[in-house]
């Protein structure tokens, strides 16, 4: 994992480009209706696969680092925004890839969700409102599906690690069949990745 964050690019980035990643930020913000992670595959495709802001080992580790640390889900935008900041000149820009990810990511929906749940709250007797809350629950499945699936096969020999996929598939079986903690599944991950099992 460490030698995954230091395999920085070497990129140059104006104001325009700056405000480009505002505004695309803006917009994701407006579409994590599962939060800011099921708008993962869309961060990968604009940030690694047309831009080259980042590298997939970056991409991957910022998801990774934010996600083991105890905080807020969205700390992974944050690194992303370092990493960006990085690449284009050093500490100053690294901050000012922070500040302008979590501005983006944040602002927008924060404002969205406050009208929105003061509206929704007004007017929860509305059968159009309670089908809205129905109706997301399949979106944000289908977006966390599309997460799973760009990280897991974000490295090119993912497709031939089986004891993972087969991990996967039964963790995903006992999630969705037990009551049994996650906690439970974590420690058993860990128990076989310190045995070298998967």
């Amino acid at each position: 994992m460490p030698d995954a964050i230091h395999t920085a690019l070497h990129i140059s980035m104006d104001g325009k480009d700056w405000l480009h990643l505002l505004m695309h930020y803006m917009m994701l913000s407006l579409l994590s209706i599962g939060g800011a992670i099921s708008t993962l595959p869309d961060m990968h495709r604009y940030l690694v696969d047309q831009n080259n802001w980042l590298t997939d080992s970056q991409f991957n580790a910022s998801v990774a680092i934010a996600q083991a640390a105890p905080g807020p889900n969205v700390l992974f935008i944050a690194l992303m925004g370092w990493n960006i900041g990085m690449n284009a000149g050093g500490m100053w820009t690294g901050l000012l890839g922070v500040a302008v990810t979590m501005t983006g990511i944040l602002l927008p929906s924060t404002t969205l969700t406050y009208m929105a749940a003061s509206w929704g709250h007004a007017n929860r007797e509305l059968r159009s409102v309670r089908a809205f809350k129905l109706g997301m629950a399949p979106i944000v499945i289908g977006l966390l599906l599309a997460t799973g699936w760009i990280m897991a096969t974000a490295h090119k020999e993912a497709t031939k690690d089986w004891p993972i996929w087969l991990l996967t598939v039964a963790c995903t079986l006992v999630v969705w069949r037990t009551r049994l903690h996650l906690l439970w599944l974590l420690l058993a991950g860990a128990i076989l990745g310190w045995f070298g099992l998967i």
